[in-house]
């Protein structure tokens, strides 16, 4: 509480005011939506889901919009209606997402077996609902679905979920699942059993071949188990079943087709029935209500089995209290966004931060039981033993800033990655880092083999709670299996992002091979990080893909603004600043650093006031989000300082359009974080951090205690404002600070870092 006396006159009021948590300034909305249209590209915006969560938990309990189409959360704040809640997503993801799973619906009147379509109200059992009524906060959802006139709410527990539902007055209100549902198609086998007069279990087994994750290229292949209780007995219950074809496809766009949807519509109702198998089940359960009665539903989900689900819900959620399990996750929100305190700037910029900070922490989600039982990449159960079982790592995206902002304020969770995905090489056999992990899955999304900088930068951290040497050799193998190799360069259609992207990580294997004392290794590989330089055409000053032969590629009439020409999802011209490893190196390939200060520039001063998806400094991706840090290693942080502040304040909102790009699962997020807080690395695995400028007052760090000797590091902005952009100085602990970046074992030590701000550029500070 905060007590204060606010005079009037001659008069004295004593006041009391709640004091504002962390969790209070969650905005979960921020970057739910999937419009191509409001983000002027197909990547659409940020993707996020406004459901309930709790952090890394399995569970996430979401309205769901929409099952096909590139809209990885199942959910688009654009869309107007609801198909029903679902118990696990993916956040921010695009490649058509998958989970979506055990999709529940509260419905009144007529059974149907299909979700229908949002221009045909009442073509399936999906509801219009009432914008005005939906509300989301850090563990909570609700919204009115107006064609039953039922309000749904929605929580979480790490392992295990509820929902409330309040009907109306009727004889024939239901709560349904949808067993077969699961963004981007289907779940190819299901199971379900009535265990008593309030519970059921059952199964969803999800393979490539019912799509999902990049339409079944993503090889996503895991079962769902579930343990589901309801407040009201089950007297009247039912299955329905569709019969679909052994010979038909059943991936996403065959799941969406008219003839399949015609065979849902038209499944098999059976009344009663004790327990079914089948290739597309839903269950019901029927009971009337009265006006304003609630009816509820609690569910453990298990990747290892029915009992791992009910246990998992035994030892979460004991009863019905809803607005205690609520409550719970409230406090699992605080003390996770805890670990950053921030004063200063505005209330919305502090909604922009927490919420940056809670979409941080949804992945690597933990994929045990609470039992600490978990599936294997070997097919087997497997018992944890010294680390957290982990999984959704989207490494592309966030070998880059979510990884390095959870080494510093959850070190654990990075040392529980690097062993799952070290172990998840040995269980498979592959003997290698897979790049984009999806429960198990080695899904090949994207490029390079970021596991190896992540492990670099957790060793190089001292995060080293795991077994280093099957972690080099891991490193190495996946270098050599996906590599520049002794040819010094990666040829086709994306010669330019795979060879610098592979660079960077052959230079990642080089440190983690010195840390560790082999001088071979690192001397081959730290050889192998200079290929960047085997594609840098100097008759056109920029790097140009090769071909097999060693020929250059036709150079397009755009240049280096040539979309997909030798890269992905970008061009050459932001691609091919990705030489984080070697600075100086690129600079003097380039021309030399006034040539690349003024590149620098045009690069950013063409960028649109928006910042949506350009040509240009397109932070949108993930290619370039390392640049505006360069201006440091280039003599110049006062522009560091200019740009990261103008990112901060035009490429985030407080709204539903918040985030400019995909929030691919933490990434977009944590840039923000790190750079609101005024520290940011350009190269993962070094242990340097460029200093810029806080949009904060006061950040202070709170310290893992088992990885770091001091208890918080501690940013503070002295004079601090929306037009005091530039630090003028610095003071570290008291004394004189005249250095544009700051090694992590310094703040790990614990202290304070002063900066003096102002309205004009230093230039004599951070030489």
């Amino acid at each position: 509480m905060k007590k204060g006396i606010l005079v009037i006159g001659s008069l004295c009021y004593t006041w009391l005011a709640m004091a504002q948590q962390p969790a209070d300034y969650v905005n979960p909305f921020i970057g739910a939506s999937t419009s191509e249209g409001k983000a002027g590209s197909y990547h659409g915006l940020g993707k996020t889901f406004p459901g309930a969560a709790t952090p890394f938990g399995l569970v996430q309990v979401s309205p769901n919009t929409i099952t096909g189409g590139d809209n990885g959360s199942g959910y688009s704040d654009e869309h107007t209606t609801i198909e029903g809640f679902a118990f696990t997503q993916m956040s921010g993801v695009g490649w058509y997402g998958d989970l979506g799973n055990l999709l529940v619906m509260p419905t009144t009147g007529t059974l149907k077996t299909i979700a229908g379509k949002a221009a045909v109200p009442g073509s399936g059992y999906r509801s219009r609902y009432d914008k005005q009524t939906e509300k989301a906060s850090a563990g909570y959802y609700t919204a009115t679905l107006t064609d039953y006139q039922v309000k749904a709410e929605a929580t979480a527990a790490p392992h295990s979920g509820m929902l409330r539902f309040t009907f109306p007055a009727n004889n024939q209100s239901r709560i349904q699942i949808d067993l077969a549902r699961r963004v981007g198609g289907t779940s190819v086998m299901q199971y379900v059993k009535r265990v008593d007069d309030h519970t059921i279990e059952g199964w969803m087994k999800c393979t490539p071949d019912g799509g999902g994750w990049g339409n079944g290229d993503g090889k996503a292949d895991y079962t769902v188990y579930f343990y589901a209780s309801f407040s009201k007995p089950l007297l009247h219950t039912g299955v329905w079943s569709a019969d679909i074809p052994d010979n038909w496809p059943r991936k996403r766009d065959d799941v969406l087709s008219d003839a399949y949807q015609q065979r849902v519509a038209a499944a098999v109702i059976t009344k009663d029935i004790p327990e079914q198998t089948g290739k597309h089940l839903g269950f019901f359960t029927e009971f009337a209500t009265t006006a304003g009665e609630q009816v509820l539903m609690k569910a453990g989900i298990s990747m290892v089995s029915m009992d791992g689900a009910r246990k998992n819900l035994a030892a979460e959620i004991t009863g019905w209290n809803f607005d205690a399990v609520h409550a719970q996750a409230r406090e699992l929100w605080n003390k996770a966004l805890g670990k950053i305190k921030v004063e200063g700037a505005t209330n919305t910029e502090k909604t922009i931060f927490y919420t940056a900070l809670y979409h941080s922490m949804i992945d690597p989600r933990q994929m045990a039981d609470v039992d600490k039982a978990y599936p294997g990449g070997d097919h087997q159960v497997h018992t944890e033993a010294g680390f957290v079982k982990r999984t959704v790592f989207s490494g592309w995206d966030v070998f880059r800033s979510q990884m390095p902002l959870q080494t510093l304020i959850n070190p654990a969770v990075v040392n529980d990655l690097v062993n799952s995905l070290v172990e998840l090489g040995d269980q498979t056999g592959n003997h290698y880092l897979e790049r984009w992990e999806f429960f198990n899955a080695y899904t090949g999304c994207m490029i390079g083999n970021p596991a190896v900088p992540v492990i670099a930068d957790a060793y190089a951290k001292g995060i080293r709670g795991f077994n280093t040497q099957k972690a080099l050799a891991y490193a190495i193998n996946s270098c050599e299996k996906f590599g520049n190799g002794d040819k010094g360069y990666t040829a086709g259609g994306l010669s330019i992002s795979q060879t610098l992207e592979y660079a960077f990580d052959e230079w990642a294997v080089s440190k983690l091979a010195a840390g560790l004392g082999n001088n071979a290794a690192a001397a081959k590989y730290a050889q192998r990080a200079q290929s960047y330089r085997n594609i840098f055409d100097s008759s056109k000053g920029w790097f140009r893909p090769r071909n097999e032969d060693g020929s250059w590629q036709p150079w397009p009439a755009e240049g280096r603004l040539k979309a997909w020409y030798g890269t992905i999802e970008s061009n050459p011209y932001q691609q091919g600043w990705f030489v984080p490893h070697d600075v100086p190196g690129m600079v003097q390939l380039m021309g030399g650093r006034e040539k690349v200060l003024a590149d620098l520039g045009n690069f950013f001063n063409k960028v649109p006031e928006n910042m949506m998806w350009n040509d240009y400094y397109n932070h949108a991706n993930e290619p370039v989000h390392h640049v505006p840090f360069l201006f440091n290693r280039l003599g110049a942080p006062w522009l560091t300082q200019q740009w990261t502040r103008a990112i901060c304040a035009r490429a985030y909102k407080n709204s539903v359009e918040g985030l400019v790009g995909n929030e691919d699962v933490g990434q977009m997020s944590a840039w923000y974080v790190l750079a609101a807080c005024g520290i940011h690395p350009v190269c993962p695995g070094d242990t340097r951090y460029e200093i810029t400028s806080p949009v904060f007052s006061k950040v202070v760090l709170q310290l893992d205690k088992q990885y770091a000797s001091g208890k918080t590091f501690t940013i503070v902005a002295h004079n601090n404002a929306a037009d005091h952009v530039y630090i003028q100085s610095a003071r570290l602990n008291g004394k004189p600070y005249n250095a544009c970046s700051i090694d992590h074992a310094t703040i790990a030590a614990g202290g304070v870092l002063e900066l003096e701000m102002g309205t004009q550029p230093n230039k004599s500070w951070g030489q």
